[in-house]
């Protein structure tokens, strides 16, 4: 059986994802076929109903619910790894609102977070999340959203932090952040969607108890990065979430539902949120 499989070039992805790609697991007769592309392109096919199987941000899960439903095994979710918004000009926490600010896509759970802080900012320019580091720097807007690596480097390229949006999450509610997860099909058996969940996290399990083995699938796919940089990426969203969500990752992600529906962010469909 051929399943379609969606998930990021990011290091934690392929950490994740490399033994089940690479045979280094039983995948139980599924021949998964990978396509790898950034969370907002893979937002944006969840959306579309594209793939079968999918990483994308808790953020679009909520506008794509009704064709999907959220894996217990693969998430990133935790505490301490929200986006930062950074400026390279001066820029005070209190005039963001007037700011013309980078996100890396508008369904992403890190626009989520910053419309939730800063309700009142309007002008947001999209940006595939690689580009916003350096659209600071050259001036092309006030202020980017970072996620993923460049939260590692945006320092030493002398850019000043403005606001921790994980710091801002958790000052709201003490709970980890759900930033993305893995969903599949509604329209699939029970059984084979535990089935893929099982299998995903037989891939974390292998991952954790042989943290070398997928390196040179991150490398392949993280060339412009160092291997320390890699290194920490992957310990930042990698973890016990990512095995099952269990009851604490269950409620975070409730939470958020919760809180994006009192600001009246947007609205949920009346469906189950998480496989038993």
């Amino acid at each position: 059986m051929k399943l379609t499989l969606g998930y990021s070039p990011c290091p934690n992805d392929c950490f994740i994802f490399d033994a089940l790609v690479h045979g280094k697991i039983d995948t139980e007769g599924i021949d998964f076929v990978v396509e790898l592309a950034d969370v907002e392109t893979l937002n944006q096919k969840a959306l579309r109903s594209e793939l079968d199987i999918t990483k994308l941000s808790f953020h679009a899960y909520a506008y794509a619910m009704n064709d999907y439903i959220l894996l217990r095994s693969g998430s990133a979710l935790g505490f301490n790894c929200g986006p930062l918004l950074v400026e390279n000009g001066g820029w005070k926490m209190e005039e963001v609102s007037n700011m013309k600010v980078a996100i890396p896509g508008k369904m992403t759970t890190a626009n989520f977070l910053l419309s939730l802080a800063y309700p009142n900012l309007k002008n947001k320019v999209e940006m595939v999340f690689s580009d916003i580091e350096a659209a600071v720097l050259k001036g092309d807007v006030d202020a980017g959203l970072l996620i993923h690596e460049n939260r590692f480097t945006y320092e030493e390229k002398g850019l000043k932090k403005i606001v921790d949006l994980g710091e801002f999450w958790d000052s709201l509610i003490h709970a980890p952040i759900p930033l993305g997860g893995i969903v599949i099909k509604r329209n699939f058996g029970e059984d084979l969607q535990q089935k893929v969940n099982r299998i995903i996290k037989k891939s974390v399990e292998f991952a954790f108890e042989n943290p070398q083995s997928s390196m040179t699938y991150v490398k392949a796919h993280a060339q412009e990065m160092s291997e320390e940089v890699m290194k920490k990426h992957i310990a930042l969203y990698v973890n016990n979430f990512s095995l099952d969500l269990g009851a604490q990752g269950e409620r975070a992600v409730t939470l958020m539902f919760d809180k994006a529906k009192a600001a009246k962010l947007f609205t949920l469909p009346d469906e189950k949120l998480i496989i038993d």
